[in-house]
């Protein structure tokens, strides 16, 4: 099983620069679980992402292909073999 994880920009310092990363030859899993084999290559960005409680935080909404995880089951959302996993952190300014 594969999956891509699509790193914004403004995350990008936090994985070496990276655009995307591939987790190769993972068994079928869940949105946490996804999210932890990437916090153990990047653990700074994993803190960019969640809490010290292991949510979400507020400000960052997580895709698995075109649906936004808080509309399915949250970090329990099932991603199967070749989903995509876009991370966008909300934007504000003034």
């Amino acid at each position: 099983m594969s999956v891509t994880v699509y790193i914004p920009g403004v995350l990008r310092n936090e994985c070496d620069g990276a655009s995307s990363v591939v987790l190769a030859e993972i068994a079928p899993t869940s949105l946490a679980q996804i999210l932890d084999q990437l916090a153990v290559r990047y653990p700074r960005l994993d803190r960019r992402i969640r809490d010290e409680h292991g949510g979400l935080r507020r400000y960052v909404n997580v895709f698995v292909d075109a649906d936004e995880c808080r509309t399915l089951s949250g970090l329990a959302t099932e991603v199967a073999d070749g989903a995509q996993v876009r991370i966008l952190p909300s934007v504000a300014g003034g």
